[in-house]
């Protein structure tokens, strides 16, 4: 088995780069790279990369391809914005979702990037596409009128002039008979996500969830749809509560992948999505919650035996939440991530039931872990507080882990990034706060720097190891400033019960946490408290305020 201890390289997309300090505008030269997809003969891996236009200030996105025996690293589409490649069975084609024609719609091609074949054409346009295993059916999502697709027959011509007409109308403002009119950033229109499924041959588009309601529902992290081994179903998450505003109870339920009734698979009362179906067909894994109307409750691993409904609950004893579900090949162990002190690890545990198992951990972050069919090789992307995102390869034989990918070398070779040092202070009623310090380049002891606290978000949220492209440490560390990250109470990673304690206190106890950090940076002979500064978004920019009305020592 795996056991891997993650030691990140740091990786290259430019050819060169100059000596100089990470900036904001050398952060806009990095390749962000998501999404890797291990073809059937694990011989090859598609993966998007996601770079910066200043000039047409977009942000394009290319499907690139890379050799797992190693090699350079090629982009197989060029026009238009391209994502989400999907192999087909037979790892003979690929489909992806590309803005080529116009819209947004699922395209196939060859793996070299060679034929391209448009596949969907719909006015709602098409994303998340799926391919079902028998390599019959496109599973994607689409933004619907819900009155266009009562019947479960997607009626496009319906969904063109409902389109129309709302382009044409001179009233602009919106209407809401319900309370949820947002959610974070999402305003809600008079569209609503559902999943479509189409033959993969032509044939007519069904819609798969009918009705005046998102399946699936606004995202708590996680894809919150799957297609079964057998290719006979689709199973989604659907929240059917009357009050959605205050409501986190979405379901797992499965429908005919051709269309027809759904059924209810699950009736807990709080969140479960995120659905991932064993190879066998004998499990659905999935994530749940335990406490309604709370979104920042411990995820828990789920497994429903679809043949007589029963549920174990897998990490019921794990004090920390679970992501990125994924089974192996023979369908008995389960792997998933875990947000561990700053850190997500990967760790398996087996399907019977028994105590889990780290398989990669270090000062990293994982996500996007795929196995080849033999077990063989093990596939995922890898970044830390210094190194953004990378495709990672290791094997069942041993050794360490390989960067297959290196797409941010040259950008980075120069900038003098920084490790993060982990510190422990006491905090409110005695409890450990972990906080994380990065350092300029050429920090020399015997000096004094300025501070600067960042204060992250959420409040449920968390610094650690990962690469930030909005409030990025090594950018502050870079200017001269020492950064300090405090996790406070309502951090994620440290157990629900320090999560839950900012509930109802958000000025309380992780105020006193923050300044717990603060009075223990203040003795550090490179401090200079005459020069201690505070900035945060979000719940960061609330504390932020916060400190500035309660304090005098920024």
């Amino acid at each position: 088995m795996y056991r891997v201890l993650g030691a990140l390289a740091l990786l290259s997309f430019a050819a060169s780069a100059q000596k100089q300090p990470l900036t904001v505008n050398q952060m806009m030269k990095l390749a962000r790279i998501s999404d890797p997809q291990l073809s059937p003969d694990a011989q090859t891996v598609l993966f998007t990369v996601q770079t910066v236009d200043l000039e047409k200030n977009s942000k394009p996105r290319q499907i690139y391809s890379i050799p797992v025996a190693g090699g350079s690293p090629h982009a197989i589409t060029s026009q238009g914005n391209n994502e989400r490649p999907r192999w087909m069975p037979d790892g003979k084609r690929v489909v992806f979702i590309s803005s080529r024609g116009g819209s947004t719609q699922v395209w196939s091609m060859n793996p070299d990037g060679g034929e391209p074949k448009q596949l969907t054409d719909i006015p709602t346009e098409a994303g998340g596409v799926l391919v079902s295993p028998d390599a019959k059916y496109l599973v994607f999502q689409s933004s619907v009128y819900p009155e266009c697709s009562l019947s479960g027959a997607y009626d496009a011509d319906c969904n063109k002039k409902a389109i129309e007409a709302e382009g044409k109308s001179k009233v602009k403002a919106r209407v809401y008979t319900s309370l949820l009119y947002r959610h974070w950033t999402e305003y809600q229109s008079q569209r609503r996500q559902h999943l479509l499924s189409m033959p993969l041959e032509g044939g007519p588009v069904k819609d798969l969830t009918p009705g005046n309601r998102d399946a699936p529902p606004f995202s708590l992290g996680g894809e919150d749809y799957a297609i079964s081994p057998e290719s006979n179903e689709v199973c989604y998450a659907l929240n059917a509560d009357t009050d959605l505003a205050t409501s986190t109870n979405s379901d797992l339920y499965a429908v005919p992948i051709g269309g027809g009734e759904s059924k209810k698979l699950t009736t807990n009362l709080a969140a479960d999505n995120g659905p991932v179906y064993s190879p066998d067909g004998k499990y659905l894994a999935y994530r749940a919650q335990s406490r309604p109307g709370y979104e920042s409750d411990r995820w828990r691993l789920v497994l429903l035996e679809r043949a007589t409904g029963k549920l174990n609950i897998l990490t019921e004893s794990l004090d920390r939440s679970v992501g990125s579900i994924v089974w192996s090949p023979d369908s008995k162990r389960v792997f998933f991530v875990s947000e561990d002190r700053g850190r997500h690890q990967l760790q398996m545990m087996p399907a019977a039931g028994g105590g889990q198992r780290i398989i990669v951990n270090g000062a990293v972050s994982v996500d996007d872990v795929q196995f080849s069919k033999d077990s063989k090789i093990l596939i995922y992307t890898e970044q830390s507080g210094k190194a953004p995102a990378e495709i990672m390869k290791a094997s069942s034989s041993g050794g360490p882990p390989q960067a297959l990918t290196h797409l941010n070398d040259a950008v980075l070779a120069d900038a003098g990034l920084q490790p993060l040092e982990e510190i422990s202070v006491e905090g409110a009623e005695g409890a450990k706060v972990a906080a994380f310090v990065v350092k300029p380049p050429q920090f020399a002891a015997d000096r004094k720097y300025p501070v600067l606290f960042l204060i992250h978000g959420g409040p449920q949220g968390a610094w650690g190891e990962t690469w930030s492209y909005r409030w990025n440490p090594q950018v502050f560390a870079a200017a001269g400033y020492v950064v300090v990250m405090p996790n406070p109470r309502g951090s994620t990673g440290y157990g629900q019960k320090f999560t839950d304690e900012i509930n109802a206190d958000w000025g309380g106890r992780a105020f006193d946490d923050i300044l717990a950090v603060v009075d223990h940076v203040a003795k550090q002979p490179w401090a200079d408290p005459g020069r201690f500064a505070a900035a945060g978004g979000s719940y960061g920019g609330y504390m932020v305020n916060w400190l500035l009305g309660h304090t005098e020592k920024f």
